[in-house]
């Protein structure tokens, strides 16, 4: 029984290191589309006004990167190495945006920050509960709801740009967004990181053996932190964008998610660890303004 309970956590071991390695290439394969200018002598322009030549150039890596995937994974590795190429291939796209002058500069931080923020959900899950690990973990496919966000906030961009261009070069306010995606998303990775093989994306009915409680290191600040650093980020984005609408948007949409997400979590949490969670639910904050939980009537 122990020997093969052991072989199980092996075979699951060798599963993370190879997806996980496998994507962190794959990711890097696509985020070389950033040296290309360092071949066409032209960084500046690549994105912005590319030209033929520029055109020709993307295409040709696009084409490359798939090629290189389909030779080197094996089928049960592409789906995986192509998302994390695409996500790649989105941040080196920002990286170029992002370190130009062009007016769509602070779109290039954002389109890091969107593509770090899913990459890192993947790898980040692959190194802390692979049993769990799947396409879902990228959460490209989150919901309806928060692809509609996303579209919602580049439709606003756009527009405000073209009518209101200089709305748009807020540099400080674009700089404070900036630091509010940084501190969220490394406030959620660090909560992931904490919890372990506890974290999970999806809110779990049945509690496993080696489910606990953890209430050490950020989950000493906030009983949510992944939740705290996942409403800030997500504010953060459209604040480092400059759209005052979907600002406002965002931030009420995610408040209300967010409560109706820990009232359902907080309810297994009870009903897993009883009077421990609750004690613990006493003593440290949810982390999220107005948000105390779930209520229990005693």
């Amino acid at each position: 029984m122990a020997a093969a309970a052991e072989r199980r956590r092996w075979r699951c071991r060798c599963r993370w290191g190879r997806e996980a390695r496998g994507s962190l290439a794959a990711f890097a394969l696509g985020a070389s589309v950033a040296a290309l200018p360092l071949l066409l002598g032209s960084p500046a322009a690549l994105l912005s006004a590319p030209g033929l030549r520029g055109r020709l150039a993307l295409a040709v890596h696009v084409a490359a990167v798939n090629a290189a995937l389909l030779l080197l994974c094996p089928r049960a590795l592409y789906k995986i190495a192509v998302r994390a190429a695409f996500l790649g291939f989105a941040f080196g796209c920002g990286l170029l945006l992002g370190a130009g002058r062009s007016a769509w500069r602070h779109f290039g931080w954002y389109i890091c920050s969107l593509s770090l923020f899913h990459y890192s959900e993947y790898l980040v899950t692959a190194i802390n509960n692979p049993r769990s690990l799947s396409l879902d973990s990228f959460l490209l496919n989150h919901s309806f709801e928060y692809n509609l966000a996303a579209l919602s906030s580049w439709v606003e961009f756009t527009l405000e740009k073209l009518l209101l261009p200089e709305m748009k070069q807020i540099t400080w306010l674009s700089t404070v967004g900036l630091l509010m995606v940084i501190f969220g998303d490394c406030l959620r990775k660090a909560a992931m990181l904490t919890a372990g093989s506890n974290f999970n994306h999806i809110v779990q009915n049945e509690k496993s053996d080696t489910h606990t409680l953890v209430t050490s290191g950020v989950y000493g600040w906030f009983r949510h932190p992944s939740y705290v650093g996942w409403f800030y980020w997500s504010i953060g984005t459209q604040v480092l964008l400059c759209n005052p609408i979907c600002v406002v948007g965002y931030t009420l949409a995610s408040w209300r998610f967010f409560r109706e997400r820990i009232e359902e979590e907080e309810i297994t949490l009870i009903h897993f660890f009883g009077e421990e969670y609750l004690e613990y639910k006493r003593k440290v904050p949810s982390g999220l303004p107005f948000i105390k939980g779930v209520k229990v009537e005693l």
